[in-house]
């Protein structure tokens, strides 16, 4: 079925006897056991629904994280000064503030560096290394970045500098020639850990050293930064981050820390932590400062226990947020989206004046527009600079591992949904044209339909059902909120809000009526439809608890409509 917004929705196929078998061997109802075989939980991740997991480190016996735990303790022992480097995200800023607050617990002398986006470029260079020896460090640490930097190590090594990777974005031989590197991707075996950001590494890796050095530490308190990073850097929520994920909603009290609890304040934020407040709210925040050559910031709130200062970067940060939606508006609004897929292949925005910091962002809206890997390059001094967002079926960090390989960029790396890059003008063409031909081998792999996981007949829903989806939260990643189709319901009292939602009420064939409303859609045709459409018509979305001024209310978010 094509919709208004021009996807084409199919019911995600089932086998009936995986179905039916889950629901008797749990005695599950009929929606939970769709959703489990729709997103092919295993039978951990099943066990899990009714059963408590203990979290453990399982990392213990890793030989790569027994190597880097004794050369860490053997610095600080040795009261060699420690330099962490860390990623200018929110995985690198967690990860950095990690190191940051467990050195400072063991009064061990350190100092971090988080790269400027435009001054210093992504990553572990030379030109960054050059700088930090200056305040002779004896170990350097890298941590969400380093995987790709072999130059960058052996100038490390040059100058009988030690280091260790800490990272989970692509790797390949040969590797670099750290004294160490925790990274599950160096292992085509470790499939269940590759998942995990570099945050989630860096905390157990900090927690088996502390077990080593029989540390009277309390990391757990900042065990949410673990799901900070998951959520900002789209890991999939499934296994062990899915079990994190739960473990810090239920547990994590806001009121214990200070930064978090700074940002809900700004942002009149009362309810309980959430993943969309992670990854809509608190993530774009903190990872304002790195979009806008601030890229300190995020790191410095994180890890410091000044009152005065959490309170000054917090509110910088989100004033900084608001800029940076400023200019990203603007620079939506002069994108022609049409001109921009006239080949219906690969989305490549190659436009020369986009801010550097916001073109990450730019290209996550071009990719969820149009269901296709998206990038987006724009000028960076003498080189051209570009981010790109990915679908499921097409490997970023691998393609542009292949492109560097080609030499048809200088330098560049990611995971599979996500990633950047460096190369020079005079590549452009080459590097488009290489682009596509990766994308026309793999488009087979790309999801080409839009699935929804079942029909409801009408809006009579029971509390059973309700809990039911909440059985299967939090949602992310591989663990996508269940989608509804609805059908032959009247749209009612429709209206703008904010200038770019519409609140209506859908009202279905039995005279049950819900809430609803669809978000940044006044100027589209789902707009359009909603505030204009006066016939029967069918739509797609979600089921959610609103609870606005903290007052429970059950409410329909609206994603697609079927005329």
């Amino acid at each position: 079925m094509k919709s208004v917004s021009g996807k084409y929705w199919e019911e995600t196929k089932l086998n009936i006897n995986s179905v039916n078998k889950i629901k008797q061997d749990y005695n599950f109802s009929d929606i939970l056991a769709k959703l489990i075989i729709a997103r092919k939980f295993n039978d951990d991740e099943i066990n899990f629904l009714n059963n408590k997991f203990k979290i453990h480190n399982v990392f213990i016996r890793n030989q790569d994280f027994k190597n880097a735990s004794d050369l860490l303790i053997n610095s600080i022992n040795n009261r060699e000064k420690i330099c962490i480097l860390g990623d200018y995200d929110v995985d690198g800023s967690s990860s950095t503030a990690l190191f940051v607050r467990f050195l400072n617990e063991v009064k061990h002398p350190h100092f971090f560096y988080i790269p400027d986006r435009e001054k210093d470029g992504y990553g572990a260079t030379v030109k960054i290394f050059e700088k930090l020896l200056k305040s002779k460090p004896k170990l350097v640490v890298m941590v969400d970045c380093g995987s790709s930097a072999n130059i960058a190590i052996n100038f490390l090594n040059k100058n009988k500098i030690k280091s260790i990777i800490i990272d989970h974005h692509e790797i390949s031989q040969p590797f670099p020639k750290a004294n160490c590197i925790i990274n599950p991707k160096k292992n085509d075996h470790d499939n269940q850990n590759r998942y995990l950001c570099a945050t989630t590494l860096t905390y157990f890796f900090l927690d088996i050293v502390k077990q080593k050095m029989k540390l009277n530490i309390n990391l757990e308190k900042y065990f949410v930064y673990v799901l900070l990073a998951t959520i900002c850097d789209v890991m999939p929520l499934r296994n062990l981050n899915r079990f994190i994920a739960i473990d810090i909603i239920k547990n994590f009290d806001l009121n214990k820390n200070k930064a978090l609890k700074e940002i809900y304040n700004l942002c009149k934020k009362k309810n309980k932590i959430n993943t969309d407040d992670i990854g809509y709210l608190i993530g774009p925040i903190l990872n304002s400062g790195g979009r806008l050559n601030k890229s300190q910031y995020a790191t410095e709130l994180l890890s410091s226990n000044d009152t005065k200062l959490i309170k000054r970067r917090a509110k910088e940060l989100f004033d900084l947020n608001e800029k940076r939606k400023l200019i990203e508006k603007k620079t939506l609004d002069d994108i022609d989206l049409d001109q921009l897929n006239k080949n219906n292949e690969i989305i490549i925005l190659n436009k020369l004046n986009i801010n550097e910091g916001i073109i990450g962002i730019i290209a996550s809206k071009l990719k969820e527009y149009f269901n296709l890997p998206a990038f987006v390059i724009t000028n960076s001094g003498n080189y051209l600079k570009g981010s790109a967002r990915s679908v499921e079926g097409f490997n970023l960090g691998l393609m542009l591992k292949n492109a560097k390989d080609k030499n048809l960029i200088i330098s560049g790396g990611g995971h599979e949904m996500a990633a950047g890059f460096v190369l020079k003008k005079d590549k452009i063409n080459s590097f488009i044209k290489f682009s596509n031909s990766i994308f026309l081998k793999n488009k087979n792999n790309i999801k080409k339909k839009s699935f929804y996981d079942s029909k409801i007949f009408n809006f009579k829903v029971s509390q059973n059902f309700l809990n039911d989806l909440k059985q299967i939260e939090p949602y992310g990643n591989f663990n996508s909120e269940p989608i509804f189709l609805v059908e032959n319901l009247l749209i009612i009292k429709p209206k703008i809000l904010n200038s770019k939602h519409v609140f209506c009420i859908l009202k279905s064939k039995s005279g049950n009526s819900i809430k609803s409303v669809c978000f940044n859609c006044a100027e589209n045709n789902l707009g359009k439809y909603l505030l204009n459409y006066k016939k029967k018509i069918n739509v797609i979305g979600h089921f959610r608890q609103n609870n606005w001024k903290l007052k429970n209310s059950l409410q329909f978010l609206i994603k697609d409509l079927i005329a």
